[in-house]
């Protein structure tokens, strides 16, 4: 092992393939409570494309290095660290850092992954299932039976969503932008699949539930479309707001709520992970469907480290379905 790696900063907001820089930087050394990982897989997602550009929900402190879900073994303990040993593959949640040939992180923010997994299927995992699994039943109490409205079904949470809320009983709804997506969607067994630039998608998602619209509603897209959530809900429907890829303001006048009962709720990961027995039920209820096969991460398109930016740039102009994910030690 080398003195030294290759990791990507972003000193500053802006484009993506202006800002993010590729240099070489000492290999870190885990203090203690932390471990150290030589990253196989890291994870793309729309949040980290957001963070670069310092759009996030946060404020990007910068220097910054982006990689905020990742994959890979661990080749040193700090100080204190139990449970864990040298050699074992690892999902990690850090926020940070991915975007290198080795990175630290606390121990606290380690997830195990089944052995049959993967560096790329680990890295796929928490971020996506973990997100899915609180916005249809931490948040959303979804039940068997009901119909859930999934949006941008291609994608990495899409997929996810739709694998899980089946798994759970429950109907879906796809949408996507293109029929290829579509095809992905009705794959992983979606009921019902319809284009998001559909003229009559509101319409065919109220045929699609017996006329009575979707009981729980998974909205990223935002802007624009906000409103057109609120019309494809049932009465008492629940809509989970988790993203706004449109990068557009939404607007809404809270008496539409109250018109028809309609409850909506934000979802963040971030503050969410930090509520033990949340996260706790959140990965029993997860562990048993992966490890029977009923749900499964969705890698999408890989790429070399010294891509990363074409890789947040293909996110950003929806070119990618199921998980992004970049290989650091190819």
């Amino acid at each position: 092992m080398t003195d030294t790696m290759k990791q990507f900063a972003v000193t500053r907001s802006g484009p993506l393939k202006e800002v993010m820089t590729l240099g070489e930087v000492p290999v870190p050394q885990p203090g203690p409570s932390e471990v150290r990982l030589k990253v196989g897989a890291v994870g793309i997602n729309f949040a980290d494309v957001l963070t670069v550009t310092g759009e996030y929900l946060t404020r990007t402190r910068y220097p910054y290095a982006p990689g905020m879900e990742f994959a890979g073994t661990i080749d040193a303990l700090g100080e204190g660290v139990q449970g864990f040993k040298v050699g074992q593959l690892v999902a990690c949640l850090a926020g940070k850092g991915g975007l290198a040939q080795y990175a630290v992180s606390p121990a606290a923010a380690l997830v195990p992954v089944p052995e049959t997994f993967s560096a790329a299927q680990a890295a796929a995992f928490p971020v996506s299932f973990f997100t899915a699994y609180h916005a249809l039943k931490t948040l959303g109490r979804g039940e068997a039976g009901e119909w859930v409205l999934v949006q941008a079904a291609a994608g990495a949470l899409g997929t996810s969503s739709i694998q899980l809320a089946k798994a759970l009983g429950m109907n879906v709804v796809a949408l996507a932008s293109t029929e290829e997506k579509l095809r992905i969607a009705r794959d992983l067994g979606a009921d019902v699949t319809i284009l998001q630039d559909d003229p009559d998608r509101i319409q065919k998602v109220k045929d699609a539930t017996g006329g009575q619209g979707a009981a729980l509603i998974l909205e990223v897209v935002g802007g624009t479309r906000f409103e057109e959530s609120l019309q494809m809900a049932a009465n008492r429907g629940r809509i989970i707001v988790i993203g706004n890829a449109s990068r557009e303001d939404a607007t809404m006048r809270p008496v539409e709520l109250m018109k028809r009962n309609l409850t909506m709720t934000g979802l963040w990961l971030t503050s969410l992970m930090q509520d033990a027995a949340a996260t706790q039920a959140a990965a029993q209820g997860l562990t048993p469907l992966i490890a029977s096969g009923k749900v499964a991460p969705q890698v999408g398109p890989t790429y070399a480290l010294a891509d990363s930016a074409q890789a947040f740039q293909d996110i950003l102009d929806r070119k990618t379905t199921g998980k992004v994910i970049v290989e650091p030690q190819r």
